[in-house]
């Protein structure tokens, strides 16, 4: 089953009239989806509609959408503002009389903010709807295209946390076959630190037989690795089904790690502490590829 990550980035490129557009679409690791968008002044009112568009496509990212337009010269034409520029000429006629400098040129007065505007044609309704139509049909095409690429990149990481998934299993069994873990070892380990503190001191064999008892109890981990193996089995299922499972692998990860340090810490072997450093390093790997699924 197909399954994305939230890293990808798309472009699409389209024209209307004097109008030529460049979409791009860039996506990140996010906790939810986040989509930010910088449209060029004028298209602010396509925001709702491409926000929804990303919604029902995407469910967790950080996506920024820029949208660049370019405009063909002939879809200006240069005025200028006859009362900015009767104002400017007032007051440099003013600064003029009071302080005696050179009579300003007209470049000078039309470089004046707002002297001189480039005034672009006027839209029917009908024109700015077919032309914010087709810049919106662009738009789902970059997004497919970003969908699309999430992905490619989705099955790359499926690939690698199945890997890390396999080898959480064989560790797992490595651990449950481990001689340290048989009644016989345990038994004879007991036996000895009994007999070695029996020479040193004196203590009442009764309750040194129920403490070490209790010790073996504590010291099994039958109950960790039959978790193990339930949160395997869990995990494959869910790369079975695809779909956005980041959220609920990410639990699940959680769930393998709190396994691991208790195998750890009732581990009363250096072999089997092995293992479960083994275990902990690879769930750390699979937790950090985890974090690059939808």
């Amino acid at each position: 089953m197909t399954r994305a990550s939230m890293t990808g980035f798309a472009r699409a490129e389209g024209a209307y009239g004097a109008i030529r557009w460049t979409w791009e679409l860039r996506s990140v690791n996010g906790k939810g989806l986040d989509t930010r968008f910088r449209l060029t002044n004028g298209f602010e009112s396509l925001e709702p509609a491409l926000r929804k568009a990303v919604g029902a496509v995407l469910t967790r990212g950080n996506v920024n959408v820029t949208l660049s337009v370019q405009r063909d010269a002939g879809e200006a034409m240069p005025r200028v503002n006859e009362g900015t520029l009767e104002a400017v000429i007032e007051a440099l006629e003013a600064v003029r009389r009071r302080t005696g400098v050179a009579p300003a040129t007209a470049e000078g007065i039309l470089a004046f903010r707002g002297v001189f505007e480039v005034q672009e044609s006027v839209l029917s309704d009908e024109e700015r709807a077919a032309q914010h139509a087709a810049l919106q049909a662009s738009f789902e095409e970059a997004l497919a295209a970003l969908a699309a690429m999430r992905q490619s990149e989705g099955a790359a990481v499926g690939h690698v946390i199945s890997g890390h998934i396999d080898r959480i299993d064989s560790l797992t069994d490595a651990a449950e076959a481990c001689p340290a873990r048989q009644l016989d070892a345990i038994r004879t380990r007991l036996d000895e630190q009994i007999r070695h503190l029996m020479e040193r001191s004196e203590f009442d064999e009764d309750r040194l037989y129920q403490e070490a008892v209790l010790l073996a109890t504590k010291a099994d981990v039958r109950e960790e690795l039959d978790r193990l193996k339930a949160h395997v089995a869990a995990a494959r299922e869910l790369m079975a089904g695809g779909g956005p499972i980041g959220r609920r692998f990410d639990f699940l990860a959680q769930e393998f790690n709190r396994e691991a340090n208790t195998l750890c810490s009732k581990s009363n072997d250096t072999s089997l502490t092995a293992i479960g450093l083994d275990l902990k390093t690879t769930i750390d790997q699979l937790r950090e590829q985890i974090q690059n699924l939808e």
